[in-house]
């Protein structure tokens, strides 16, 4: 597979279907490893809440195609970037033209940052508060003294 910031390798359609939620724009776009067929990838663009997947195919050639809508002429390129370039226009036969490329950098920072910002949190509540101290030790009997 080619170096492309949107490919996101074996992530399965429901992986690829939440990143895409994630970002939440129509137009936003990534390509994964089929599941069901080996050596073939999925370009999945979200549209109005749905997620379209067309199946991505390299011929005897060399050459790259997409499963586009029936009745709009497949187009070869020799290069996957290629094909995503020309799906960015509209009339190409997918849902929606792909606006919003969401890369597996981009994820993977968003990860790193919630796992930091997770750990932050649950170390600042393993953390006695700074007003524990002050606290009675026998607060209780006190409160029973108080009202009994």
């Amino acid at each position: 597979m080619e170096d492309l910031s949107v490919y996101h390798g074996p992530i399965g359609m429901q992986e690829g279907e939440r990143r895409l939620a994630l970002d939440g724009r129509d137009g936003c776009y990534l390509v994964r490893d089929s599941d069901s067929v080996t050596g073939v990838y999925c370009l999945c663009v979200l549209y109005k809440g749905f997620v379209y997947t067309y199946r991505l195919h390299q011929d005897d050639a060399g050459s790259w195609a997409a499963e586009t809508t029936p009745g709009v002429e497949k187009r070869y390129f020799r290069r996957i970037r290629n094909l995503i370039a020309a799906f960015k226009k509209p009339g190409q036969g997918i849902a929606m033209p792909l606006l919003y490329p969401v890369t597996a950098e981009a994820l993977a920072g968003t990860r790193v940052e919630a796992a930091a910002a997770a750990a932050s949190s649950a170390a600042a509540l393993r953390q006695p508060s700074p007003h524990a101290a002050k606290r009675p030790k026998n607060r209780n009997k006190q409160v029973q003294q108080a009202f009994g």
